[in-house]
């Protein structure tokens, strides 16, 4: 069978397009940085790399970030060029009441902090928790 070029040039259109989408399934990764596995575990990262980025964060993601309590943070996890770091802490809700304690995930990628957003009860189970009181301090 013999195909006229117009039929040649739609049907490879139609295959380069599902050879894209399937490879673009294939390259889809974890966005939330939960990459357990026998790597994970605590990295020797200097605090000074990551705590002020988190702090930053928390004055934009937290709405009072300026009466938070209970705070606390992990040493971080994962591999050096992705790693996380838990928090822990009980900040208040729009309405101005402490919403209660609730953990959250700073995920960093080559260095620099990429997102901060509440932790799956999986990634930081088995996080090590100490005092922050950095976060506890926090001004606007």
């Amino acid at each position: 069978m013999i195909l006229d070029g117009k039929r040649f040039r739609s049907g490879l259109a139609c295959l380069l397009v599902a050879v894209a989408a399937a490879a673009g399934a294939c390259s889809v990764g974890r966005l939330t940085g939960d990459d357990p596995g026998p790597s994970d575990e605590a990295l020797d990262i200097n605090e000074a790399a990551y705590k002020p980025d988190i702090l930053a964060m928390l004055r934009v993601y937290i709405n009072d970030p300026t009466q938070i309590r209970d705070a606390a943070i992990s040493q971080p996890m994962g591999r050096q060029q992705r790693f996380r770091v838990c928090l822990r802490l009980n900040a208040k809700s729009r309405a101005g009441e402490y919403a209660g304690i609730k953990d959250y995930v700073a995920i960093f990628i080559a260095g620099r902090l990429d997102q901060l957003v509440e932790a799956k009860l999986e990634q930081c189970a088995t996080a090590a928790f100490r005092p922050f009181p950095e976060a506890e301090k926090l001004s606007r």
